[in-house]
């Protein structure tokens, strides 16, 4: 097998992992009638982007984000024969997730789906603000530091947690458009899947300037 072909099912299997972990946390909560909760539902989320980092970012970087692979290229730290293959095994690996999840509990409702609570306006700007500061740490992490796996997981994933706690009650935190694709378009409401697209692209590309802006690119040995 090829370092591409493995790259690329590197991406699928760690969104798969990512969404069932995540939205399984969200299935499990509602079903248990809040037997999880929101903290818990939080550190699932953290917990997941973490193993995977560990697990998948010696082969393929552990993007598991389109927003994420998108940023890196738009940074030249990624190559763009790779964008469009990275970002399908995301959403294919997305959508196996919540299919799973349906098909294990059919009377899940929104099968952890993205929705904002409050007007769209807010909702899009928490989700650019919070997919900026997990970018801006994914940049850090990555290219300034360059950190191993182990400490960029702890974290990566102790980022997306953090966002999750104070974010998702709002707008369900998502700051990647795989992770609420999967859901909307297994559980079939996709009437604001376009804000949990763009917003997390947004947010991540104003992280790379931010972060070209103050590191002046200066990595850190």
């Amino acid at each position: 097998m090829s370092v591409g072909v493995r790259r690329v099912l590197a991406e699928m299997l760690g969104t798969y992992l990512l969404v069932f972990a995540g939205c399984g946390a969200v299935v499990a909560n509602e079903m248990s009638g809040g037997a999880v909760t929101h903290v818990g539902v939080s550190i699932v989320f953290g917990a997941i982007v973490m193993m995977m980092v560990v697990a998948l970012g010696p082969i393929s970087g552990a993007h598991i984000n389109p927003a994420v692979t998108l940023a890196l290229w738009a940074a030249k730290e990624f190559e763009a024969r790779e964008v469009v293959p990275f970002v399908l095994a995301q959403c294919v690996g997305a959508l196996g997730a919540a299919a799973t999840l349906r098909g294990l509990y059919p009377e899940a409702t929104t099968l952890g789906a993205t929705l904002p609570i409050g007007g769209l306006g807010p909702a899009f700007v928490m989700e650019v603000l919070l997919t900026m500061i997990l970018m801006f740490v994914i940049m850090a992490c990555a290219v300034g530091h360059r950190l191993s796996s182990f400490f960029a997981g702890l974290t990566i994933g102790g980022t997306v947690a953090l966002c999750a706690l104070f974010g998702g009650p709002l707008t369900g935190a998502s700051m990647n458009p795989a992770r609420s694709f999967g859901p909307a378009v297994v559980s079939g409401d996709v009437s604001v899947l376009w804000l949990y697209c763009a917003a997390p692209v947004v947010g991540a590309l104003v992280a790379v300037f931010l972060y070209r802006a103050i590191w002046a690119d200066t990595a850190v040995d």
